[in-house]
């Protein structure tokens, strides 16, 4: 079978090592900033209720990443929220090699400009390690999500988990470069 090299990867080797090497004085190509993985976490608060809501929380996060979520559990119990520990609580994915780069496509060419009112992602969700986390707050901007089949709205936090960053400018660099839609910062 041969297999096809997701377009953002292409562009990543070609163009976007040589524009950071150049950018950041690097003498290396392998000390440039690269994407190790991407974390996709659903908080499904009500499943302690209601599993039913973290089974379809769970198949549309499958559908979305093309990868079977796993669940998570809470760590201890918070009596203020009724959660117990070890109960389920929430899915993730963590996306790696190729699907990572098919779905970072489709999350820039896709689905964040179905978000209505859309200006751009926040520019300061870059925690110390220069890694950025950007909120969802509704499934269906994704196209896989059927509208009509959605019991509920559920939130995401999407993680991109950068590598050999050495600062949050560079891995904001690394981002823009993949097409990121950052804010402009002047006009706000």
């Amino acid at each position: 079978m041969n297999k096809i090299t997701p377009r953002l990867l292409e562009k990543y080797r070609n163009e976007i090592v040589p524009q950071l090497m150049q950018a950041f004085n690097l003498k290396n190509r392998f000390a440039a900033p690269r994407l190790e993985k991407i974390v996709v976490n659903m908080g499904v608060g009500e499943a302690v209720q209601d599993i039913k809501l973290l089974e379809k929380s769970m198949e549309e996060l499958g559908l979305i990443t093309g990868q079977k979520p796993v669940i998570r559990r809470a760590k201890k119990a918070i009596s203020n929220f009724k959660i117990r520990e070890g109960q389920a609580i929430g899915c993730k994915v963590t996306l790696r090699r190729a699907i990572m780069y098919e779905f970072m496509d489709r999350l820039l060419s896709i689905a964040l400009p179905r978000i209505r009112d859309f200006r751009g992602v926040s520019a300061d969700a870059f925690d110390m390690a220069g890694h950025y986390t950007l909120g969802m707050t509704e499934q269906n901007i994704f196209p896989e999500i059927e509208y009509d089949k959605i019991s509920r709205t559920q939130g995401m936090d999407i993680t991109f988990v950068i590598k050999n960053s050495k600062s949050k400018e560079q891995s904001k660099e690394l981002l823009k470069a993949f097409g990121m839609p950052f804010r402009n910062q002047e006009n706000q």
